[in-house]
């Protein structure tokens, strides 16, 4: 069904949601599978006459108070992926598929003990700009953005960062992007893709147990991610066995990899949109001015983030929106997609959302999440995403190569081409 067909429909006063649910469980389907390139105006509607709806099993939440209970209430709202988290890890949960339990804490906290806050001044972002600059530099005034930039460069950071070297930067790029799909992004179960996660898993596993072994048979001196780890398992700490490093190594690696490709091509596409503020983040870049940079970078992916929405499972009845006009029981068992997207242009909330502005609260934008579940490098990625187009936005002239390379061009859930040109310094 178009989607303008569904407006239309859902405006329609005298049409209960109950007779086009057929048509919404599409849009939910293809909404997630990114089909659809602008959403919004579905989701401003909804927001005005349905913010909650509910089709079937399924749940769309839509206003910003709403989306924020359903993460903040991790006690009513799980997340869904451990039973896909194990076969990733070929074994057992990896912490973003646990509930709020003392192997939850007891993970989080190893990790947030050996991914320090101070790394991404004194590591992150040195190699962050060094990496892009050299990259950018050596593209003689054209370049393939995912496959030359932002898929590489976030792999060789991570891979340097914990301490693990990989076999092949683009295998390792393409494997993790085949399992978050399976992961976050693949609503149907395609049995395609299952098979696709299960086979790079395996590839992943082998590495980092590979990579583990030889890093405890022949330790390096390097302050890495992985050489903290082994020296938690070398203090008795439980939860830090070889396994236990593999799989939240793995998971964090799934997260960090294709997710900030995806931001830094669709930031500076939306950017290329708007000549005006493209300009200004050029200006910034070209002044060093890395906080305005990034607000620039950050509100243009505003407009075209991560995904959609995140899903969760309700573990009881809940009532959504309770005391408003549009209360809503959310009964138990329901998949519960909040539309971070949606929240991020709820007038209610944020000042006039569709203008493109750089004053803007922090709290006006989601990409990170909230609650239990906040993504767990957002500290990285709020300057790792700008660092890595900083090179880029400091050439004169860049511009969209012409024809349809210099066009976004999407594969499943992924951004698979855009080509720029730049002056050559």
């Amino acid at each position: 069904m178009a989607i303008l067909d569904l407006i239309a429909r859902l405006t329609d006063s005298r049409i209960d949601v109950s007779m086009i649910e057929d048509d919404l469980m599409d849009f939910f389907i293809r909404l997630e599978q990114h089909a659809i390139d602008d959403p919004e105006p579905v989701f401003a509607l909804l927001r005005r006459l349905r913010p909650v709806v509910v089709v079937k099993s399924f749940v769309l939440v839509t206003l910003h108070v709403d989306v924020q209970d359903v993460l903040v209430h991790d006690q009513v709202f799980g997340v869904p992926y451990g039973p896909k988290m194990r076969v990733v890890t070929g074994g057992p949960d990896f912490f973003l598929g646990m509930a709020n339990t003392p192997d939850y804490e007891r993970d989080v906290a190893h990790m947030r003990s050996v991914i320090r806050r101070t790394d991404i001044t004194e590591s992150i972002v040195p190699f962050v700009a060094t990496e892009a600059e050299r990259i950018v530099g050596g593209a003689n005034g054209r370049l393939e953005l995912v496959s030359q930039l932002t898929l590489p460069l976030p792999t060789r950071m991570i891979c340097n960062y914990f301490g693990c070297v990989p076999d092949s930067v683009p295998d390792l790029a393409a494997w993790a992007s085949t399992i978050f799909q399976y992961l976050f992004t693949d609503l149907t179960d395609d049995p395609a893709v299952d098979t696709a996660a299960r086979a790079a898993s395996a590839h992943v596993r082998d590495w980092l147990d590979r990579t583990i072994a030889g890093e405890k048979a022949r330790p390096s001196t390097s302050d890495s991610v992985l050489s903290r780890c082994l020296k938690l398992q070398t203090a008795g700490l439980p939860g830090m066995d070889d396994l236990s490093i593999r799989d939240n190594l793995l998971g964090i690696l799934v997260g960090a990899i294709p997710t900030t490709s995806k931001c830094c091509v669709q930031a500076l596409d939306e950017l290329f949109k708007r000549p005006d503020m493209l300009a200004a983040a050029q200006q910034a870049a070209m002044a060093n001015d890395d906080p305005t940079l990034a607000r620039y970078v950050f509100e243009a992916l505003r407009f075209h983030p991560n995904n959609p929405g995140v899903f969760r499972i309700a573990l009881e009845d809940y009532v959504l929106g309770k005391g408003t006009a549009h209360a809503t029981n959310i009964p138990v068992g329901a998949t519960v997609l909040a539309a971070t997207q949606s929240a991020m242009f709820d007038e209610a909330v944020v000042d006039a959302p569709n203008e493109f502005r750089i004053d803007r609260p922090d709290y006006a934008y989601m990409f990170f999440g909230a609650g239990l579940h906040s993504c767990f490098g957002q500290y990285i990625n709020r300057v790792q995403i700008p660092g890595i187009l900083k090179p880029l936005l400091q050439r004169k002239n860049l511009r969209r190569a012409p024809g349809a390379s210099g066009q976004l061009t999407m594969a499943g859930p992924y951004p698979s081409s855009l080509s720029v040109e730049f002056d050559p310094a």
